[in-house]
């Protein structure tokens, strides 16, 4: 099985906590990364207040870095879960 390269992070959000931005849950054996409680409700403010108002330069560049990061923890719970499938799957 090949596995594409991730995606390159352009930023991180100068917002977005060292320790404790990413959780990981485990579903059927296979660990998933998901960003933690703290970063989702930031990004759920700033979606709040784009519908609401206009966000600032800083905030929209903010929103795109976490869109990347989401992006990114996609592409590594989707190659995992694929591998996961691969090794369980007997050989042809």
């Amino acid at each position: 099985m090949s596995i594409s390269q991730p995606p390159k992070l352009s930023c991180l959000p100068t917002k977005l906590p060292i320790d404790g931005a990413v959780r990981i849950d485990l579903e059927e054996g296979i660990p998933v990364f998901r960003a933690s409680s703290t970063v989702q409700s930031r990004v759920e403010e700033l979606l709040t207040k784009q519908q609401e108002t206009s966000l600032s330069t800083e905030e929209e560049q903010e929103l795109d870095c976490y869109e990347e990061i989401d992006d990114y923890l996609s592409f590594v719970n989707r190659t995992i879960r694929n591998l996961s499938i691969a090794s369980t799957q007997p050989a042809s």
